[in-house]
């Protein structure tokens, strides 16, 4: 799927609005984030992997994103008929990111969730995962991403599937 013009020039404009500072990887914003343990992953990406795409926990990042997980439908307050069809809804916000091609990328991962553990995986055409990481209940997980290769890559969340993905716009570099 390729997109269409009107998308690309959106990605454009939000790229080049972005700041242009350097930033590190935050440090924790208050006494429970410091807390908040962070998870080992479960496995970031190999040799071949890392082509695509390489992770690290610090470092320099050119441009910041947050990915928070959601609630939408759940059995502590969802409606009793959606949960029966299709029980628990859990989504990531934003679905879909836009990031440019060797352009480090800060992500910083919420699980807003008290009892829930998700993970984020990167996922291949085949839908065989690059990475995986877990994403413990209530955490703030920061990543620096580098995407190596421009085009469309999926996340998702391999415990909560379908309604719980997105997509990754990797537009190449400028």
């Amino acid at each position: 799927m390729k997109p269409s013009t009107p998308l690309l020039a959106a990605a454009l404009a939000l790229l080049t609005s972005a700041s242009g500072a350097l930033a590190q990887a935050p440090q924790a914003a208050s006494p429970a984030a410091e807390r908040t343990p962070i998870a080992p992953p479960a496995f970031m990406p190999d040799a071949a992997g890392s082509k695509i795409v390489s992770v690290a926990r610090t470092g320099r990042a050119s441009r910041r994103l947050v990915i928070l997980t959601k609630a939408v439908a759940v059995k502590e307050s969802g409606p009793a008929a959606t949960l029966k069809r299709f029980g628990e809804v859990y989504a990531f916000s934003p679905t879909t990111i836009v990031v440019r091609q060797n352009q480090p990328t800060l992500i910083t991962f919420w699980n807003l969730q008290p009892d829930d553990v998700h993970d984020f995986a990167i996922v291949d055409g085949a839908g065989k995962p690059l990475m995986d990481l877990p994403l413990l209940p209530l955490s703030q997980t920061p990543l620096i991403f580098t995407f190596h290769k421009p085009g469309i890559m999926e996340f998702r969340c391999l415990v909560h599937q379908p309604a719980m993905s997105g997509q990754i716009l990797v537009l190449p570099a400028s």
